[in-house]
């Protein structure tokens, strides 16, 4: 399944004189991986039995040299550290002097890394360039049928661990991966359709979704004569009853025809053609005043900038948001203002080609 060489596994004693040796730890399904097999033969693999030491030490070395690559070319400061210095310098040695803190990432397979914890397992794998850090497996299990056996993901884990868990999720005090909070805006039964069939794809990508807010869809295609034998039912559904949401909602979608025709996850990156449609939706929302501009930005650079490898059509966006997000743009009564380009920004992707063209 991993389509390389497969070398007997690695000793507890193997294990931990490599914990010695580079000066981290593994985490347990790491142990336990590495020890039913060591893949090698392939250079995504670090070969942690006979691999150049040089080489280990560099893959170890690559998430944090990443963050300071990006604090020196891209400005990038971590929220919590103390106020960046003026020269870059001390900018760099300060950044450093943080870093040492965060917990390590062990490299698994390429880009692909696993916090060191001793002891600890079920961890999300990060797919980890520079600062552009994403889930790419709700655990290691996960991401290995992910990744070489085309199994999909839902990547429903969260980041669990400090520091690493900012870029994940959206940075302190901002959860991405909660329900969209978007208004009902449909007014005609085609909306409406479309609107579940948003619902469906954000599910499909693994977002969470309110019971609310799957029967607020329901309810909103009924009154618009959309007809379905569930639909009602769905529409129907007290407080008391929302566990029947996600059944309901599954028996509508088929009942619409729209099951069948939900894209497929066919390349490398994670449900790209899902996602494509999923920022299209999130742009007119942000447009025709249904999702609020800094919220709306915040899930596209998430969902869209970072899943999508960093499109360079949605980099404006992404600048606008962040500047959006800036304590300073707070303090200045600034938010306002810049709320209105990302609504201008949003605007202006929605009137070029889609997807958009390199």
């Amino acid at each position: 399944m991993l389509r390389t060489e497969i070398a007997p596994g690695l000793t507890e004693q193997e294990l931990d004189a490599v914990e010695t040796r580079f000066g981290f730890t593994f985490a347990a399904d790491h142990r336990v991986f590495l020890a039913a097999g060591l893949p090698r033969g392939s250079s995504g693999w670090p070969d942690w039995r006979d691999g150049d030491p040089e080489d280990l030490a560099g893959r170890l070395a690559r998430p944090v040299e990443g963050v300071l690559f990006d604090v020196e070319h891209n400005r990038f400061w971590h929220p919590a550290w103390p106020s960046r210095p003026a020269e870059t310098s001390e900018a760099l040695r300060a950044a450093r002097n943080e870093l040492e803190s965060a917990p390590r990432l062990v490299p698994v397979h390429g880009h692909r890394y696993l916090p060191g914890t001793a002891g600890e397992h079920g961890h999300p794998v990060l797919s980890v360039h520079q600062t552009d850090i994403i889930l790419y497996g709700n655990d290691l299990a996960d991401y290995v049928h992910h990744e070489f056996a085309g199994r999909p993901s839902g990547l429903r884990a969260h980041a669990t661990v400090d520091f690493w868990s900012y870029f994940v999720e959206g940075g302190p005090d901002v959860d991405v991966t909660a329900p969209t909070p978007f208004s009902p805006y449909a007014v005609t039964a085609r909306e409406a359709v479309d609107c579940i069939r948003m619902l469906a794809l954000e599910r499909l990508i693994g977002r969470r979704h309110h019971p609310e807010q799957l029967v607020e869809a329901g309810l909103t295609a009924l009154v618009l004569d959309v007809e379905t034998e569930s639909l009602p039912l769905l529409a129907g559904l007290s407080r008391s009853e929302h566990e029947q949401a996600d059944a309901l909602f599954d028996q509508v979608l088929d009942e619409l025809g729209l099951l069948q025709e939900l894209p497929a996850d066919t390349t490398d990156l994670p449900w790209e053609a899902a996602r494509w449609e999923l920022v299209r939706w999130w742009l007119r929302l942000i447009v025709n005043g249904s999702l609020d501009p800094g919220a709306g930005g915040d899930l596209i650079a998430y969902e869209g900038w970072n899943a999508l490898a960093r499109p360079r059509q949605l980099k404006p966006l992404v600048e606008r948001t962040d500047a959006h997000d800036d304590p300073a743009a707070i303090r200045r009564g600034a938010r306002d203002h810049l709320a209105e380009r990302i609504v201008e920004e949003a605007g202006r992707l929605l009137d070029g080609p889609w997807p958009p063209l390199d």
